[in-house]
């Protein structure tokens, strides 16, 4: 199978695109980040390749502090991006602990973060939510650029394997009944300009991980995105969950997660798939079993007879919940994707 190729950046580093939602994009974004150098920067190492790093962030949350935010203040969700941008952060220290400030007390403020509420205020204050999330990466130093799919409110709806119809992600993500499709409301919106152009302009794309339904396949829903990606160049790599989750992806393969982007999708848009091998520890298994929830199986033949090539490795961090580990996340890219190409 031949390998997309890669193109090097205008200062020799490499422009990458990522593509999620949830904290998924933020665990490969702050792994990433690691590997940022300037444009300015005269010697980029082979370590550090990466002059532009761009995330591209669902919008469609319509839960928690982000759901009360978007009702009543009539703007996009913030708590995704918030995550992005202390992911990228400089320095995850004051400010960014201050961005993930949660009130615990106060009628009104209770169960927002601060950083939502920042953003908020920044964008009535600038009239312009892509203006609020640009200055507040500012603020934090954040190494790299963060945009909203669309400025446009939109919403998920779900139509399950019984035929029912669920509107909003949070009722979504709470179903228990297989997912047949999933599409936005309104269907036709526009993305942000400067997203497409990072796309074109990029010599490597990710997408994911992150939940398949609310926070992957989303972004590809926007057509001008869909678009961009299917008709790029540079080499799309799908990096899949730890885990199968309940109702979303119950007892799906990892050759089904690439079989439900297809389906949405049109045009090719995954060139490669990044799937953890490790294995789960006993007793983190039985308690995710007892939810509904199984380690995501690599299926190997099925996943090659899509013509789409399979990368492994062991990407488990194991706290109270399994998430990705950053850094093993970022070494496993960097050396599948960035590195090779500096070695050919």
């Amino acid at each position: 199978m031949n390998k997309p190729r890669l193109k090097k950046g205008p200062t020799g580093g490499l422009r990458v695109v990522a593509l999620g939602g949830g904290t998924g994009l933020s665990a490969l974004l702050r792994g990433l980040k690691q590997n940022v150098v300037r444009r300015s920067d005269h010697h980029p190492t082979l370590a550090r390749p990466i002059t532009d790093l761009a995330a591209i962030v669902t919008v469609t949350d319509d839960g928690g502090s982000s759901g009360r935010l978007r009702r009543e203040n009539r703007m996009l969700p913030p708590g995704d991006i918030r995550n992005c941008m202390v992911a990228l952060s400089k320095d995850e220290a004051l400010l960014s602990r201050l961005f993930q400030y949660r009130f615990r007390a106060g009628r009104g403020l209770r169960g927002h973060n601060f950083g939502n509420l920042f953003l908020a205020a920044l964008t009535h204050v600038t009239g312009d939510f892509a203006e609020a999330v640009r200055v507040s990466s500012k603020v934090l130093a954040v190494r790299g650029r963060i945009f909203p799919s669309t400025l446009s409110n939109v919403h998920l709806i779900a139509t399950l394997a019984d035929g029912k119809r669920v509107k909003g992600e949070t009722r979504i993500s709470r179903s228990r009944v297989p997912i047949r499709k999933i599409e936005l409301s309104p269907r036709h919106v526009r993305p942000l300009p400067a997203a497409i152009e990072a796309i074109q302009q990029a010599d490597l794309i990710f997408m994911g991980p992150g939940s398949l339904y609310t926070s992957v396949i989303p972004n590809l829903l926007i057509p001008e995105i869909a678009r961009a990606v299917s008709r790029s160049k540079a080499p799309r790599v799908y990096i899949a969950n730890l885990m199968t989750q309940p109702g979303e992806t119950t007892h799906f393969a990892l050759s089904d997660h690439l079989r439900a982007i297809k389906h949405h999708v049109r045009g090719r848009v995954i060139d490669a798939v990044v799937a953890n091998r490790k294995s789960v520890s006993r007793q983190v298994a039985g308690r995710y079993r007892a939810e509904g929830a199984e380690p995501v199986l690599i299926d190997r033949e099925n996943v090659l007879k899509m013509r789409v090539r399979l990368i492994t490795g062991n990407l488990i961090e194991e706290q109270s919940v399994l998430r990705h580990n950053p850094p093993r996340l970022a070494r496993l890219l960097v050396d599948e994707f960035l590195l090779s190409h500096h070695r050919r």
